[in-house]
């Protein structure tokens, strides 16, 4: 096995340790048996969610042409990917304490990771200025979010992920350098790991800042109808809608900083200072939130889609008509039918 000569720099070890080994934080049976329920609960969940999600999205021709489900869908793939890979590498290493892969295995494993999360992020983020766009400039929507700079901006984003977690492999990592290591991950430079830390804290304020532009100017519509009494019923709809608003952006914006925060709280946190193995057992269960978030948000941001709940209904209808060998269900047809909107803050968002 390949071992870093420098390791002493990130953090000590037994004589007869090996880096690999030192990095093992679950000590307990316990311990083994939560992270692996965790993952496998969490994972199996996740693939499924995000595989029904890219299923309704490219089954239907309305929804896999418009900008906004292009960018759910590249969102459900790396959520998709990142539940793959996670949960293979997270408990392999954790669980089953598998150390006869070599640096370069190691690193390309903790690149994919790397590149799913940062891509989950980063759809995150288009998404985001989707919604940003629509409500700022509503008359303008259709001219600056077309199909053909959906898939630009996902073309971009997910080289930008690929190149970034493809560093350490290419040489950016602490045995080649002979810099500081990781105490969190073996082989990974301390500089790297601070850069990667940057770069996911930019994609979140981002994220923050787009979304909390949207809640401003939602509550400027219902000021605004208040303050020039608008017709009653209109105006009625229209703050229920500001409500479903706030509520669905709330929980994006809450789910998001609770599962991220830990996370990159202990990263920044093991770049100034030792951390004791107490803190790394909890960094390994802080792991999984990243996980839990790429479960959440195909019902945050897919199956809250009046669509594609349609599409969802009817698909169901029909696995239920094929059970029961019946002929067409008419409830089934009227459910696929039933809806043309768009996800609930779409709905919201381009309404002047």
């Amino acid at each position: 096995m390949d071992i870093c000569k420098t390791f002493e720099n990130a953090s000590k070890c037994s004589v007869n340790g090996t880096p690999m080994e030192c990095f093992m934080v679950l000590s307990t049976q316990a311990q083994k048996i939560s992270i692996a329920t965790l993952c496998g609960l969490f994972g199996t969940l996740c693939i499924f969610e995000n595989s029904v999600v890219l299923y309704l999205i490219f089954s239907s021709p309305g929804t896999r042409r418009k900008p906004s489900y292009i960018f759910i869908s590249s969102l459900a793939l790396a959520d998709l990917l990142a539940s793959i890979i996670f949960v293979s590498s997270f408990v392999n290493f954790h669980v089953l304490n598998e150390t006869d892969s070599s640096k370069e295995l190691f690193l390309l494993k903790l690149g994919g990771v790397n590149t799913s999360f940062t891509a989950s992020l980063s759809s995150l983020l288009l998404t985001a200025l989707d919604r940003y766009v629509s409500i700022s400039r509503p008359s303008e929507y259709k001219l600056l979010v077309t199909r053909k700079r959906a898939w630009a901006a996902l073309g971009v984003l997910w080289a930008m992920c690929v190149t970034t977690a493809s560093l350490p492999i290419l040489g950016w990592n602490c045995c080649t350098l002979n810099s500081t290591c990781s105490e969190l991950f073996p082989f990974v430079d301390d500089n790297y790991l601070s850069s990667w830390v940057c770069l996911v804290m930019a994609l979140l304020g981002c994220i923050v800042y787009a979304y909390a532009h949207v809640l401003w100017r939602a509550h400027q519509h219902v000021a605004y109808m208040g303050k020039h009494q608008v017709q009653v019923g209109k105006q009625n709809s229209r703050m229920r809608m500001d409500v479903m608003l706030a509520k669905t952006l709330v929980m994006v914006l809450t789910v998001l900083v609770l599962c991220w925060s830990p996370v990159l709280i202990l990263m920044i946190y093991s770049i100034f200072a030792k951390l004791t193995n107490h803190l790394r057992k909890v960094f390994a269960f802080c792991s999984t939130l990243c996980l839990l978030n790429s479960m959440v948000n195909p019902i945050i941001y897919a199956l809250r889609s009046k669509e594609l709940f349609s599409s969802l209904r009817a698909v169901f209808f029909r696995f239920k008509r094929r059970l029961r060998g019946t002929d067409d269900s008419p409830e089934g047809d009227s459910a696929h039918k039933s809806s043309v909107a768009e996800t609930v803050c779409e709905d919201d968002v381009h309404v002047t």
